[in-house]
């Protein structure tokens, strides 16, 4: 597999290298000793899957606290995304950058997200499918969120949203101060 960082600290692309012949091709899609040595998390306590009806449904901003280091490995199974990780770590040196990835079924990339960024995706075609494997389970208690479009990230979605979830639009504006504290505590400010 190939593994290329991106511009957010611990942010990877992962491209399969495919062995193809007549029938096909064989790739690996996931291996914990390749992981570890690029400095990713490889557990995997839970794998999601994801189903979108239109295009222009957007997911997130997500995010668990710190005490819960959920990290995301993102691959898109059927359709398009625009996979975005937005780094509200205070102490990064990537602090408040993000990236912006096209995850396709042809194209068969993932993104690997380690804990505590905030992360999102947008379908760019119907019947978007999206399979995800998080390193721990889900607990309602220590996820959180902000607004997509808020001006502090800056990140330029490809399409009109069409879809969002009401807690989805509901986020808080993002407030340093109080990311700032929620990282010191483990707690939501």
């Amino acid at each position: 597999m190939k593994y290329t960082p991106l511009g957010v600290d611990g942010v990877h692309l992962v491209e399969m290298e495919p062995f193809s012949d007549e029938r096909g091709f064989f790739a690996r899609s996931f291996d914990t000793a390749e992981f570890e040595q690029h400095g990713m998390r490889p557990e995997v306590a839970q794998c999601n899957v994801s189903f979108n009806h239109r295009a222009g449904t957007l997911r997130g901003l997500h995010l668990s606290l710190p005490g819960h280091p959920e990290a995301k490995f993102i691959r898109c199974t059927r359709g398009a995304i625009v996979d975005v990780a937005v780094d509200v770590r205070p102490d990064s040196p990537t602090y408040l950058q993000h990236v912006a990835v096209e995850l396709t079924a042809e194209n068969r990339t993932a993104l690997y997200l380690p804990p505590h960024l905030a992360h999102a995706y947008q379908t760019l075609t119907d019947d978007t499918e999206v399979l995800y494997m998080v390193s721990v389970p889900y607990a309602p208690g220590a996820e959180m969120g902000f607004r997509y479009d808020d001006p502090a990230f800056g990140v330029e979605w490809p399409l009109p949203v069409s879809v969002i979830s009401d807690k989805d639009a509901a986020w808080a504006p993002f407030d340093a101060d109080a990311n700032t504290e929620r990282f010191a505590t483990g707690v939501r400010a």
